[in-house]
């Protein structure tokens, strides 16, 4: 193994960035590293791991970035006149963006590295759970964290093993996957989200041109371009197709090639994810036996469909949900078991608000019932030269107007209160929301109120 070499991570609060800082770590390297929210006492549960990885932390003031530090790396949401930047260049520190690290550990690995609009973190996670239940000892490097992997003391979104298998979150957001070139590609699906779809295509068309092979979900009409000429899964196609498809309030059941598969999960969405996690597994050299077997104990991840508890009949789900194809998949999933979803929905970003605003307004319209409620706080604002002209108010007017249940409600606490004097028993709260790192709290404040 090469020479442990101290890197400082500018950012290393995004889900991203401390994944990469904790392999770094686990591989036998230095890491420092400093993040905004940690200057403002926010994320101290992952601060917190951080430094129990022997990692020091210090104030994006440049401070961190001394004689010693051998390399800068940089998330996306870092501006050039960040003093960190400016500190990196004073010592002539090398800089990179984190897509390039990525992208080295991509290179030396037999890497499997899943894209698309939704379930990236959960097909990751899954394809993780699957090869290390087969005795294939994988990392990962992901956007969301692992019950399994914290519960060995870890944050859960990166685990090193022995092997040179390795499977990643290749995240579309901002095109820089294009970067990766691992030995599989594997696709879920394409929708309008971070970019217009046919702008997606293109990223994806060049990221596939990197992959020494693809496997692609045959059921989007978005990817028929690349599953023509790859291994194909899917619920209604699909080399792989999962038939007999059962969805329930707690689990789904369903069986690929006459094998049954229980998937301790709800909706139609994880068993597509499941079957993309399969597909992934048998190119690897896994028995569907053996899949169906580790997917039966998948203890899920954080804010992923994830049950904080329940009081009085009424049970809390914590949903990373954010683009309107997550938060349609979400609530159907939801209602499956619930006499009424009372849905807090927190919009990040006013430009994925403004670029997403007819395609929300349309998943809750077809998936709240009448008998459900929306309440929806101040969009989540993270600073920067955002252009404010869009509102939570302009999705919840235009519901209201056909009918729903929906409330702009400007102070999120406020929301706690509402819940509290609406909900009986029978009925499921789902908090849904991306990026705000206080939202898992919040869905704990609400439980604690019932």
């Amino acid at each position: 193994m090469a020479e442990p070499t101290s890197i400082h991570f500018v950012g290393i609060g995004g889900v991203g960035m401390s994944s990469l800082a904790q392999i770094h770590v686990m591989a036998g390297g230095k890491a420092t590293g400093s993040d905004r929210l940690f200057d403002r006492g926010e994320n101290l549960d992952l601060k917190e791991k951080l430094q129990a990885l022997s990692m020091r932390l210090h104030p994006q003031d440049g401070s961190g970035i001394t004689a010693d530090t051998d390399l800068v790396v940089l998330s996306t949401a870092i501006e050039d006149s960040n003093p960190e930047v400016a500190a990196a260049k004073k010592l002539s520190k090398p800089v990179i963006h984190r897509s390039e690290l990525l992208a080295r550990h991509v290179e030396r690995s037999r890497t499997i590295a899943v894209t698309g609009t939704s379930g990236k973190s959960t097909v990751a996670a899954m394809v993780f759970e699957i090869l290390q239940a087969a005795g294939r000892s994988p990392s990962v490097i992901t956007g969301a964290s692992l019950i399994s992997l914290k519960e060995r003391g870890l944050y859960g979104n990166a685990f090193r093993g022995a092997s040179d298998l390795l499977v990643i979150e290749a995240d579309e957001s901002d095109g820089s996957l294009v970067n990766y070139r691992p030995a599989v590609g594997l696709f879920l699906n394409l929708t309008k989200d971070h970019k217009e779809v046919a702008a997606m295509k293109d990223i994806l068309r060049r990221f596939s041109g990197n992959a020494r092979s693809l496997i692609v979900n045959a059921d989007d009409p978005n990817l028929a371009e690349l599953a023509s000429k790859s291994a194909t899964f899917g619920l209604r196609s699909g080399e792989l197709k999962a038939e007999r498809v059962e969805s329930r309030p707690s689990c789904s059941r369903f069986s690929l090639r006459d094998v049954e598969f229980v998937l301790p999960l709800p909706g139609r969405y994880n068993v597509e994810n499941a079957v993309a996690a399969v597909a992934a597994c048998l190119g690897e050299g896994v028995s569907l036996a053996d899949c169906s077997r580790a997917l039966a104990s998948y203890k899920g991840l954080s804010r992923r469909f994830e049950r904080v508890g329940s009081a009085g009949g009424v049970e809390v789900i914590d949903d990373y949900a954010h683009n309107p194809a997550k938060v349609a998949a979400v609530l159907s999933a939801a209602s499956l078991g619930a006499a009424r979803v009372l849905a807090v929905y927190q919009p990040h970003g006013f430009a994925p608000t403004r670029l997403l605003r007819s395609e929300l307004i349309g998943a809750f319209a077809e998936h709240l019932r009448p008998q459900d409620m929306l309440w929806m706080p101040d969009i989540y604002y993270v600073g920067g030269a955002a252009s404010k002209d869009v509102s939570s108010a302009d999705i919840t007017g235009p519901l209201s107007a056909k009918g729903i249940q929906a409330f702009h409600v400007p102070r999120r606490d406020d929301i706690i209160f509402r819940i509290a004097q609406a909900a009986r028993p029978g009925d499921l709260v789902l908090v849904m929301g991306a990026r705000d790192p206080t939202l898992s709290a919040f869905a704990r404040a609400v439980l604690r109120a019932l």
